[in-house]
């Protein structure tokens, strides 16, 4: 077999209610994270590594992205040829004293759900029997879901209040 002719394409947009802030495409001649609203255009003077930082960790994902699509092709038997998608949702929701209220971490596959986290019990909810083999290898690594629960009841809490300050 000769090498992949395929490049898989990562997107990662950045919403706050319905006001869409921030996007990274790989596909971009930038390769950077960039503002999708004019209050985020003054994100350096807040906070002076943010695009720089935004951008590396982005540019990382790209690479996770890229190999857990290939990983879900063979989870579901299938050729790299065609598209496919796999998606992230995952954000917070913060009470009117803007403490945390939930968070929500959801992924799909091909438009279809494939696993989420209940951020009750902190547990993976396989959709399909496919998204066992995520549920079971994520399961294995607690730090994974350690990772996850600190992002959304701690990190996700501290951008959102800031994106919702400098949104006003």
């Amino acid at each position: 077999t000769g090498p992949e002719l395929w490049e898989p394409r990562y997107i990662a947009v950045g919403y706050v209610d319905d006001q869409h802030f921030v996007l990274f495409d790989s596909d971009s001649p930038s390769l950077r994270m960039e503002p999708r609203a004019v209050w985020m255009e003054q994100m350096d003077q807040e906070d002076p590594g943010y695009w720089e930082r935004n951008t590396w960790i982005s540019r990382a994902k790209t690479q996770v992205y890229r190999g857990n699509l290939k990983t879900l092709l063979s989870y579901f038997n299938q050729s790299s040829g065609g598209v496919h998608t796999f998606q992230r949702m995952s954000g917070c929701e913060v009470s009117p004293e803007l403490t945390f209220k939930r968070g929500f971490l959801q992924h799909a596959y091909d438009g279809q759900d494939y696993l989420t986290l209940d951020t009750d019990t902190y547990t993976w909810m396989a959709a399909v029997p496919p998204a066992v083999n995520t549920k079971r290898k994520w399961e294995a690594d607690r730090g994974i879901v350690e990772g996850y629960k600190s992002y959304l009841e701690e990190t996700c809490v501290l951008w959102l209040k800031k994106h919702l300050e400098m949104g006003k």
